[in-house]
């Protein structure tokens, strides 16, 4: 269609592809050219009859483009002179320099520093660090508890919960931690969270001010580290020996607003912490002023005897936060766990987390109660803890008995992974790189010390390995690999 009248801008360079919306693609590229300037404010745009013929497209096309931009403010309409591109020059972004771009804040510069590294993605593989059995989750069970609650859910479950979590759930917990934990609490002192990290988080938001001193397991958690941190916390890092954290280190720090702590199974050397140890921490928390936060993030498993007591079960003076997750007796992605406070701190910590997500999603906790009322949960304990130990054994009868350079593979009591010690930082790198290359995941040891500890490189070097992620024959698959790679 011929152009009825010359255009008073140029708009010979709008190019649409058919097929693919043309009025939402008109719409953007005059949008486009008015924050960028080339539509300066106050220009004229020509009428739509013109502009269709201009594009070879309909009338109809361009008209719904226009009332796009008019509704959202972009172009205004003058009563009897057309239509044209409004003031926008006070928020269009002036061309850039090396000045324009804003100072990132003191927190966004500590998140550069202090970031979670992502997971391996896709189905786990020997020997995945931090993945339970899922394989063996009894998801048709989880599916039908699921339909159940949701075919007709209560209608004073549908509208906004309890920060803390469901109720229900939280009775469960305490059930089920007293019975099989000798840990008593209150429901009102538990808060489902979505999972450990966001515990952690927690403790890290409301205890912790700038400048605070925090004492962390060295090797340790790098992602409670880094949620301390992010928090305004001067890490100190504390020595780990045969025994866990080592309380003598810890005492010549001096003052630490607290102290963080994996007692059941340490993260990543797996020690346990001694009775002597335990009573030890409670003792310096009281004296101190100072918290412990206890992250129990695998304490269902062990392998000669009962689980042991946490920490919190010894507590008398409320100074310990246990942190709790189902995510590692059920499968990571269900992101949901529980954090056990002192009494004092239970309503603080219930109206923080209700400004980050007003409640955690009420599905998955209804389905978690029903699951452990039912008594799914304590058969799936066992079950998840008889395959971890049964695959425990395949790596050790299958692990080769002499690699240069690597320790012996130690005694395994508890938790889903193990830690080899190796005589250098050059020799972990080297084993970890041939396994890479076929196929099999081992973490370096060297990866879990703060970047300022004082051991020589070379004695923070080793080889964590997961054991529970891959069946039996894949992990001897695993093996006979290894020892392709390592020339075994």
């Amino acid at each position: 269609m011929p152009i009825h009248a010359p255009l008073p801008i140029d708009l010979s360079g709008v190019r649409l592809e058919p097929g693919r919306g043309l009025s939402r693609q008109l719409y953007q590229r005059l949008r486009e050219r008015i924050l960028d300037g080339r539509l300066p404010g106050g220009a004229r745009l020509p009428a739509s009859r013109d502009l269709a013929g201009l594009l070879n497209v309909s009338r109809n096309t361009v008209t719904r483009a226009f009332d796009q931009l008019y509704a959202e403010g972009y172009i205004e309409g003058r009563v009897g002179d057309g239509t044209y591109v409004a003031q926008l020059a006070s928020v269009v972004a002036a061309a850039p320099t090396q000045h324009s771009k804003p100072a990132p804040s003191a927190a966004l510069r500590l998140l550069d520093q202090h970031h979670l590294s992502i997971p391996p993605e896709g189905a786990p593989r020997a020997f995945r660090v931090g993945v339970p059995a899922f394989d063996l989750f009894p998801f048709e069970t989880w599916a039908r508890l699921s339909a159940r609650f949701w075919r007709k859910p209560s209608p004073a479950r549908l509208g906004y919960g309890d920060p803390a979590g469901d109720q229900q759930l939280r009775e469960l917990i305490v059930a089920y931690l007293r019975n099989s934990r000798g840990l008593q609490c209150d429901p009102a002192q538990v808060l489902i969270t979505s999972g450990a990290q966001q515990a952690i988080s927690l403790c890290a938001q409301l205890l912790v001010q700038p400048g605070d001193r925090v004492a962390v397991e060295n090797p340790g958690y790098r992602a409670a580290g880094h949620a301390f941190a992010v928090a305004g916390a001067q890490l100190q890092g504390v020595d780990v020996d045969a025994e866990g954290i080592d309380t003598a280190a810890l005492e010549r720090l001096g003052h630490c607003r607290l102290a963080y702590v994996t007692p059941s199974h340490q993260y990543p050397t797996g020690v346990t912490l001694s009775l002597q140890r335990r009573l030890e921490l409670l003792d310096w928390a009281e004296r101190h002023d100072g918290w412990v936060i206890e992250d129990d993030y695998d304490g269902e498993y062990r392998y000669s005897g009962t689980p042991l007591a946490p920490l919190a079960a010894l507590d008398r003076q409320g100074r310990v936060l246990y942190v709790g997750t189902f995510c590692k007796i059920t499968f990571p992605a269900l992101r949901l766990g529980y954090l056990i406070l002192p009494a004092s701190l239970a309503e603080s910590f219930s109206r923080r987390r209700a400004l980050d997500m007003r409640h955690s999603e009420i599905g998955t906790q209804a389905v978690m109660a029903e699951f452990i009322a039912a008594g799914h949960f304590q058969r799936h304990i066992r079950r998840m803890r008889s395959a971890a130990r049964s695959r425990r054994d395949a790596l050790l009868a299958g692990w080769p008995k002499a690699i240069t350079g690597c320790a012996a593979m130690p005694a395994v009591d508890a938790g889903l992974h193990l830690c080899i010690r190796v005589e250098s930082l050059a020799r972990e790198q080297q084993l970890i790189a041939a396994a890479a290359a076929v196929g099999v995941e081992i973490n370096a040891l060297s990866s879990y010390w703060l970047p300022d500890s004082t051991p020589a490189p070379d004695q923070r070097a080793g080889l964590v390995m997961g054991f529970a992620a891959v069946d039996e024959q894949q992990i001897e698959a695993a093996l006979r690999a290894l020892r392709l790679a390592w020339k075994l």
